[in-house]
């Protein structure tokens, strides 16, 4: 009889402490992509992740959309536990996701992927002064294969992924002709798309709002959402992170 007691209050305690423990039962979320989504999260400097500081709850975020993100998620359900990762590196393109997919994303076996890359695979190609076309087919199928790697280990993630985008402005153009870059960047987000569809994945089309927000405010300037034409003010942050939340909210 007292063994069976003891047993109970064990039971309870051990019980009791698992409900207390956010991490053990909330879902994680993984952000990975480039310099937007990295934020100069856990000191920053393009430094792998290895190298950066993984404790500092001041800034193991960053600054962007995907510390927005979290914030919300965390902020308005702090019952669900739910666990952030940032793994956005700055100047990153898909062949360097390529490379660090097994420490950034593999093991930490996310429930939840969030994907944004593509701007600088198109910087890398348009200063390269190559004569050759960019390697669409190819670019869809690396892209595929690191969703493969990830729905292998974990058949129930959740796969969200982002269109990249860009403004027209003087420094991009020094950079290279504005008219491919804006072609390229646009069949890199119709690859999305469709891989999106084929992957059953949720699309955020931030190529969209971007585009958008040109034609809803017509006397803002370009710069007041993208500053230098690739990268986001704290206003556009915020129009981004509105965006991803309203379109992943059928995941919660």
């Amino acid at each position: 009889m007292k063994k069976a007691i003891l047993f109970i209050l064990l039971s309870l305690i051990i019980n009791n402490a698992i409900a207390q423990d956010p991490v053990k039962k909330g879902k994680r979320f993984l952000y990975i992509g480039d310099s937007i989504t990295d934020g100069n999260w856990g000191g920053g400097d393009a430094k792998p992740s290895s190298e950066r500081n993984h404790w500092d709850q001041n800034h193991i975020f960053g600054s962007g959309y995907m510390y927005l993100c979290a914030a919300y998620f965390m902020g308005t359900f702090p019952e669900q536990g739910y666990v952030f990762y940032n793994r956005g590196i700055s100047g990153n393109a898909l062949d360097d996701l390529e490379k660090r997919w097994k420490d950034d994303a593999l093991e930490i076996n996310p429930d939840i992927l969030s994907i944004l890359i593509g701007t600088n695979d198109i910087a890398r190609y348009l200063s390269s002064g190559t004569d050759k076309d960019f390697d669409l087919t190819g670019w869809d199928m690396k892209y595929r294969k690191l969703l493969d790697l990830s729905t292998a280990k974990n058949p129930n993630l959740k796969i969200v992924i982002c269109t990249p985008f860009a403004y027209e402005t003087e420094n991009l153009n020094k950079q290279g002709p504005w008219n491919l870059r804006q072609k390229l960047l646009g069949e890199c987000s119709k690859i999305i798309e469709k891989i999106a569809l084929d992957y059953s994945a949720i699309l955020v089309p931030f190529d969209k709002l971007y585009s958008d927000l040109l034609v809803r405010y017509p006397n803002v300037p370009a710069s007041y959402w993208l500053w230098d034409g690739i990268h986001p003010t704290a206003a556009a942050h915020k129009r981004m992170t509105d965006m991803w939340i309203e379109k992943t909210a059928g995941l919660f």
